[in-house]
């Protein structure tokens, strides 16, 4: 794809709503920007980059590096004192001069997700600072992006305080940075579009609710519209140039319509009726905090400026709904996204102004041959809002059934109900050593519904790691409470003022010091060191066997498992899911950020079989060794469901405890949560654990609760 000539936004077919959601931010940037859910390979970015070519051009004040518009400058510019700012009648009266004025073409700007905190707001040159006494700023991506568009691909992978400082400096339209007694402040107003892979995880609700809206994409599985855009893409791999050349009118006419409802926006009228109709229908979603009925009544706002309107309606509202409240709903990332369209039409139709009724009839209906023909009336039609561009209603949702219940029980031959002990017991006839096998194959339970998940006890891998941001383990962070100090790797970035001193007085006679000043050289700077809490990768290896079925004991455990998955998506973790039953073990789970899929994968488990409890050891050690390659920073924490059993393959128990012994000498940190229930028990997930050099918990004792400490050094379990 050429860099110099973007992919039309006109030639993108279909992807309605996300083409909406981007214009009605280009049209008021007030909306808060827009956070765009799909599956990879969707066109997110394509989409994003092609709107930048669509915004006007902006006036700049020529040298300034923070993009201030000659007109209006920002009174807090760094670079006031560089270079000149005033307009030219304020200049005139107080005869400075006038900043050069220039047009450039809005900027788009790219946040890597591994960009660093000085990347993103900016960084204080303090070598110097305290060599040459200079207050030094070079201003971060946050600056760049003033007055255009800042594209964070992957919005989800970002550590979580550089989506705070993110998303702060698009709520309040400014950037502040303050480091070492030095302050600098300056605007920073742009257009915020994140992108993100759901199945690679979850953005916090309280970070979700930052963005404006939000819209789901997915591929199209209609032929002929996926055949279009093939063969789009195509010509414009072959000749960028002469594909763009074909969408000159619509992209000019697309260009020209942003600007005209931008002009059109503050004529625009929120009446009384339409902000009580934003209002009642946050309530009756029961959506926290007023944020998202302020940007319902700035979306319903755009909504009617870009329709040509100059009063806003209930199909704008209505449209507003669809796209500011679906991700203000989750409240933990095993919630289904998405919003009912019955209860919102209800919504809407219960708070219509009076003179908006359909006049009634003899009979108390509409009377004959008389019918509203606002769109709105009908719930189920489209709502109206003008046309060209990007079409205002987005369809209906479409989404996997709602899970029911848990599964009904077999029935047995004889009328009565089998009971879980049969799913993992041989048959009357089988034949001996069967261990729960019929002749035609192994008993299998189909899937149950967990219990109610509960907060779970912290687990926690000892020592301290230096590991991705989180709030698991004890890690060496840049965030978090000092804790020494260290010569610089690299760049200095925070300086640990004291230590500095301390390292440089001994040396202040043979430097000829003079007068009260302090000499200070680029060996004696000190990096403040941190101690904060870093996200580790969970593994799960959970027991599927015949044996986990007996006295319902897979709800209890799924119920476990997925109090866990909750408490890792509140710390940052990466998980990942091995399972083992019958003669052997499978990854159900890749490592990944996205603990809902783990969910799913754990409602999807069904039971039955033997107990290869030594394959299911080795396959999580392999998942880890793998994964120690791909981040080495980031500390495993494996987790063992399980009655401690093992009854497949030759010499099962042996080879079971092998297995532990070579996870334990890797070093792996671990915790066995013991299933078996019953007023006999036979302690073997207490001999796992002690093969592991790892701590055995039952599951009662894994809630928050009951246990105050899980996981103990390796070295002290030794």
């Amino acid at each position: 794809m050429s860099t110099h000539t973007p992919y039309p936004f006109t030639a993108i077919v279909g992807m309605d709503d996300l083409r909406l959601g981007l214009l009605l931010n280009a049209v008021s940037p007030a909306v808060g920007g827009v956070l765009v859910r799909g599956e990879k390979g969707t066109a997110k970015s394509t989409a994003v980059r092609a709107l930048a070519a669509l915004m006007p051009a902006v006036p700049v004040v020529e040298g300034c590096r923070f993009s201030c518009d000659p007109a209006a400058p920002d009174p807090r510019c760094p670079d006031l004192a560089a270079v000149p700012h005033g307009t030219a009648a304020s200049a005139g009266a107080a005869g400075g001069a006038v900043g050069a004025g220039a047009v450039r073409a809005a900027r788009m700007v790219e946040l890597p997700v591994g960009a660093s905190e000085d990347r993103l707001v900016g960084a204080l040159d303090i070598e110097r600072a305290l060599a040459e006494g200079v207050k030094a700023f070079e201003p971060g991506l946050l600056a760049e992006a003033h007055r255009g568009v800042l594209y964070v691909d992957e919005v989800n992978l970002l550590h979580d305080h550089l989506v705070d400082l993110l998303l702060d400096a698009a709520a309040m339209g400014a950037s502040h940075v303050e480091r070492e007694g030095v302050s600098v402040r300056h605007a920073a107003r742009f257009l915020l579009v994140g992108t993100m892979n759901p199945e690679e995880g979850e953005l916090r609700p309280q970070l979700l609710d930052r963005f404006g809206l939000t819209v789901e994409v997915a591929a199209s599985r209609d032929t002929d519209e996926r055949v279009e855009v093939v063969r789009r893409r195509l010509a414009f791999d072959a000749d960028p140039r002469a594909f763009a050349e074909r969408f000159t009118d619509e992209e000019k006419a697309l260009r020209r319509r942003i600007a005209d409802a931008r002009k059109l926006l503050p004529e625009v009228v929120l009446g009384d009726a339409a902000l009580r109709q934003i209002a009642a229908t946050c309530a009756a979603f029961e959506v926290d905090g007023m944020r998202a009925d302020i940007v319902m009544a700035r979306t319903a706002t755009a909504l009617a400026a870009w329709a040509g309107r100059t009063e806003v309606e209930a199909q704008d509202v209505r449209q507003a709904a669809l796209l500011a409240l679906p991700h203000r709903r989750r409240r933990n990332p095993f919630d289904a996204p998405g919003l009912d369209e019955e209860k919102l039409d209800r919504t809407l139709e219960e708070h219509r102004e009076p003179e908006d009724t359909p006049p009634e009839g003899p009979g108390g209906g509409e009377a004959d041959g008389q019918r509203d023909e606002d769109p709105d009336d009908d719930p189920d039609g489209p709502p109206g809002g003008g046309g060209g561009g990007a079409p205002t209603d987005p369809g209906p949702e479409s989404g996997p059934p709602e899970a029911g219940g848990e599964p009904s029980v077999p029935e047995q031959p004889d009328g009565g109900e089998r009971t879980p002990d049969d799913l993992g017991r041989a048959p009357a006839d089988a034949p001996a050593g069967s261990g729960g096998e019929a002749p035609g194959g192994p008993a299998e339970a189909a899937p149950v519904a967990a219990d109610d998940p509960f907060k779970a006890r912290t687990l926690s891998v000892p020592g301290i790691g230096e590991g991705a941001a989180g709030r698991r383990s004890r890690a060496r962070t840049v965030h978090g409470r000092t804790t020494g100090a260290r010569q610089p790797r690299g760049r200095l970035s925070r300086l640990h003022l004291s230590a500095t001193v301390q390292a440089a007085a001994p040396h202040q006679r043979a430097r000829g010091r003079r007068g009260n000043g302090l000499v200070v050289r680029r060996e004696d700077l000190r990096e403040t060191v941190r101690e904060g809490r870093e996200s580790n990768l969970v593994l799960f290896l959970v027991d599927a066997s015949g044996s986990m079925a007996a006295r319902k004991r897979m709800s209890a455990v799924k119920g476990a498992v997925l109090s866990l998955l909750l408490d890792a998506y509140q710390r940052r973790d990466k998980v990942g899911m091995v399972t083992f039953r019958r003669s052997d073990a499978e990854l159900v789970l890749p490592p990944t950020s996205s603990v809902d899929a783990a969910a799913a994968r754990l409602a999807q488990l069904s039971t039955g079989g033997r107990t290869p409890l030594a394959a299911g050891l080795l396959r999580a050690r392999e998942v880890l060794r793998v994964e120690r390659l791909r981040d080495p920073s980031r500390r495993p924490l494996l987790v063992t469901v399980t009655d401690g059993r093992a009854t497949s393959g030759v010499e099962p128990v042996a080879r079971a405890h092998r297995a532990a012994r070579l996870l334990a000498a890797d070093g792996t940190a671990s915790v066995v949560v013991d299933c078996e229930r019953g007023p006999v028990r036979l302690g073997m997930a207490q001999t796992l654990a002690r093969e592991l050099r790892s701590t055995a918990v039952t599951l009662d004792e894994l809630r928050a609760d009951t246990v105050s400490a899980l996981v103990r050094d390796v070295r002290k379990a030794a």
